[in-house]
């Protein structure tokens, strides 16, 4: 079987020409890899509109995209079977990585999230966006589906170990986001439906016991998402002023670097958590509904890959790496037209960041690894 699949690679190889060759030698997907730069490009135009035609914010970040380009290359040649084995090591040497943070982390913006190596700082908890995803992957191979419930209860805890590490940095978006990516693998292992309203339930009790141990501006939040009005010059102000930004922008915008919002600095984050807004008044409903287009076929693609994958590590995690990726634009999104509470998700590919940048990427490396090693590994 083994033998067959690769007379099959080498007479594809041979028949390919130009572009398609090049990507087929890099294992990469080329529709996916084309939806991921035009996202990019964009994201590079709004930036340099939102960073006050800052050029040093824009070289950083296609620094970032370079090397996140570069992780996404490298890890998408990688076999599956390499993945599954260091998976646990990985695991282990991140929740190690938040546990030092928690001791000597760099402190910044008032949050110690940050490990600092002289010459480069970087965020421990991003790594666990997919160690988190991976790890539930690799202890559910080879075990029956759907999970039983000692399988659910030591699953869980997986979970909430890193994320409650993250959490008390404090950095609820990412803690949401890591337990997004676990629950998702969990969920496409088979939950049944009686069980997953079991765990909303409880994850609601969790969350009013959590409201205790919430900072106060956390709790603000929560409550200004409720209701802006109620504190419009402090809480509420960044969705406020956000909601401004799009309605102004109408169906056309007002066009590029000619937002009053962003360029006279009303926009608080602009460049960062609340650039969505800089959009929707910039390039209107027009420009955003591009974006989330380009968004919806990056998913689309995603999701595709992931279900020609056929190891179950290979499904749950392509699977989870695929829709974690909609629901940081869906989070991303709901909080700055004010639907979510704000907890500081990054637009995917637009927002300026660092470390997040480069996971993002190299997640897809990983998925286009599984699709493209998808019949060896089945063999």
């Amino acid at each position: 079987m083994i033998y067959e699949e690769i007379n099959t690679e080498s007479r594809t190889r041979r028949t390919l020409t130009g572009a398609a060759r090049v990507l087929f030698e890099l294992n990469v997907d080329g529709p996916l890899v084309v939806g991921l730069a035009l996202i990019s490009a964009y994201g590079l135009i709004v930036l340099y509109s939102a960073s006050g035609q800052n050029m040093d914010t824009i070289v950083r970040t296609v620094i970032r995209l370079f090397l996140g380009t570069i992780a996404m290359l490298v890890l998408a040649r990688v076999n599956p079977n390499f993945l599954r084995r260091t998976t646990p090591w990985l695991y282990l040497v991140g929740v190690f990585l938040l546990i030092v943070v928690a001791a000597f982390g760099h402190i910044g913006l008032g949050a110690q999230r940050w490990l600092s190596l002289g010459f480069i700082r970087f965020q421990p908890s991003e790594l666990m966006k997919l160690a988190v995803p991976m790890m539930c992957a690799w202890y559910l191979h080879e075990r029956p589906l759907p999970p039983s419930v000692p399988s659910l209860l030591l699953l869980a805890a997986l979970i909430l170990v890193p994320v409650g590490l993250v959490a008390v940095e404090p950095d609820l978006g990412t803690a949401a986001l890591i337990a997004v990516a676990g629950a998702l693998v969990i969920v496409m292992a088979g939950l049944q439906l009686r069980v997953m309203g079991l765990l909303i339930s409880l994850a609601a009790v969790g969350a009013w016991f959590g409201w205790r141990f919430m900072h106060d501006y956390q709790r603000k939040r929560v409550l200004t998402f409720l209701d802006p009005q109620t504190d419009p010059l402090g809480a509420g102000y960044h969705i406020i002023q956000s909601q401004i930004a799009i309605g102004s922008g109408g169906i056309f915008g007002k066009g590029w670097m000619n937002g009053s919002q962003a360029q006279l600095d009303f926009l608080p984050e602009r460049s960062t958590d609340f650039i969505f807004a800089v959009i929707g008044e910039e390039f209107g409903l027009i420009g955003l509904a591009l974006l989330l287009l380009l968004y919806m076929f990056v998913t689309a693609r995603a999701i595709y890959l992931a279900m020609q994958t056929q190891d179950t590590f290979a499904r749950l995690l392509a699977g989870s790496l695929a829709l974690t990726f909609f629901v940081y634009v869906f989070i991303n999104a709901g909080m700055v037209t004010g639907l979510l509470p704000v907890v500081g998700v990054p637009l995917p590919l637009v927002s300026y960041g660092g470390t997040s940048v480069v996971t993002l990427l190299a997640g897809f490396g990983i998925l286009m690894a599984l699709y493209s090693h998808r019949k060896l590994v089945s063999s």
